[in-house]
């Protein structure tokens, strides 16, 4: 009779040990220790943002073949210049006197030192182009002509031009 009972009483205290449902549960603490000094596998960002590079004397931009009140079928041309800067791409490396194209669309100039937001209002010319096709929907549009340093910082309004133009069908 024992050895019939035994594997059933084994069996039991078994399961019973293994489902332990007790109900005094406790929540393991969280751990609020503060973590100075813990290794996350993190580097510091030591690399400091450069400044704003200055803007040379007689430095300006422009766009070389929009004249204001123009009309204009869409898609148009649109040609950029810069004077007293060079010309370069959006590649993180500021360097002086050096920066590229933005057009905004109906717009003033962003303020310097902001950083040009990318958008269907404010087109990115961070390939260094000085020339690019615009479709824009008809009607009167002010277009301008913004110039940011390597990081996309705007240089503001000394490096600002405006046109406002007449798109047609």
């Amino acid at each position: 009779m024992y050895k019939k009972i035994l594997p059933i009483a084994i069996a039991v205290l078994v399961a019973t040990a293994c489902n332990n449902n007790s109900e005094n549960k406790e929540t393991p603490a969280a751990d609020t220790a503060g973590h100075e000094g813990h290794d996350h596998g993190t580097t510091p960002n030591t690399a400091a943002i450069p400044e704003l590079p200055a803007i040379p004397e007689g430095a300006k931009v422009y766009f070389k073949n929009l004249k204001d009140g123009q009309t204009v079928t869409s898609p148009f041309k649109v040609e950029m210049g810069v004077d007293q800067m060079s010309l370069d791409t959006a590649n993180g490396i500021v360097k002086a006197a050096s920066g590229h194209h933005h057009i905004l669309i109906g717009l003033d100039s962003v303020t310097t030192g902001t950083v040009v937001p990318k958008d269907s209002v404010h087109l990115h010319f961070g390939n260094a182009q000085s020339e690019a096709e615009v479709k824009l929907a008809p009607g009167k549009h002010k277009l301008t002509l913004q110039f940011a340093d390597a990081l996309h910082r705007s240089y503001g309004p000394k490096l600002t031009s405006s046109v406002t133009i007449n798109v047609k069908q």
